[in-house]
C-alpha cells in the first residue's frame, strides 16, 4: 500500500508518498511530474516516517541544514538512481552542474563521457525533491535551468540555503520556466 500525507511549506503545498517505512514521492503540490511514482491506489495516513519528514522540512524551511535524511526509496530506472545517488551528495547550500554530474557517472561506469542532457532528464525526473536535492544542480554557464517546481521555487530554495545568486541567471526561455 502507499500512502499520502500534505505538508504546508513557506512555497506552497507539498505531497509526499510513503510505502509504510520510507518516502517513495516527495512533490510540491502542481509541479511538473507531479505524482508521476503514485500509484492511482493510495491511502492518506499519518505515519512515523511522515512525521520525520516533516521535521526535516520544517528544520529546512528554517534555513538550517537538517543533517539527516529520512529513509527513501527510490522507485525508479537504475540510471536514474545513480544520478539521484549523486545528486545527495551535493551539500547544503552548494550547487552541483549537469556536467560534473555525467562526469562523475562516466568514472563511476568506467566510461570515457556521459550525456549530461541524460542527466538532466534524469535530475528532472526527481519524484523526492528537496530531500534529493535537484534545486542544487544548475548549467554549467551559471543557468538555473531544469527545475520541475518551477524557476522562481528553485530561486527561492537556493536562497534559502544562502547559495552566491550572483554567479547564476535565470534563463530567457526554456521548459524549466
Amino acid at each position: 500500500m502507499t500512502y499520502i500525507y500534505h505538508y504546508h511549506s513557506p512555497l506552497g503545498g507539498i505531497t509526499l508518498s510513503s510505502n509504510g517505512t520510507e518516502l517513495t514521492g516527495l512533490w510540491f503540490d502542481g509541479q511538473k511530474y507531479f505524482g508521476d511514482t503514485l500509484p492511482e491506489k493510495h491511502e492518506e495516513k499519518n505515519l512515523p516516517i511522515f512525521e520525520e519528514a516533516a521535521r526535516w522540512l520544517a528544520i529546512y524551511f528554517s534555513g538550517k541544514d537538517p543533517g539527516f535524511t529520512p529513509p527513501l526509496c527510490m522507485n525508479t530506472t537504475p540510471f536514474r538512481k545513480a544520478v539521484w545517488e549523486i545528486m545527495l551528495t551535493i551539500p547544503y547550500g552548494e550547487t552541483m552542474t549537469y556536467g560534473e554530474i555525467a562526469d562523475r557517472l562516466a568514472k563511476q561506469k568506467g566510461l570515457p563521457k556521459m550525456s549530461a542532457q541524460a542527466v538532466g532528464g534524469a535530475v528532472g525526473h526527481n519524484s523526492i525533491s528537496l530531500m534529493i536535492p535537484c534545486h542544487r544542480v544548475v548549467g554549467a554557464n551559471g543557468s538555473l535551468t531544469g527545475y520541475a517546481g518551477g524557476i522562481n521555487k528553485k530561486v527561492q530554495l537556493l536562497t534559502l540555503e544562502k547559495v552566491d545568486m550572483s554567479r547564476f541567471f535565470v534563463p530567457g526561455k526554456g521548459t524549466a520556466l
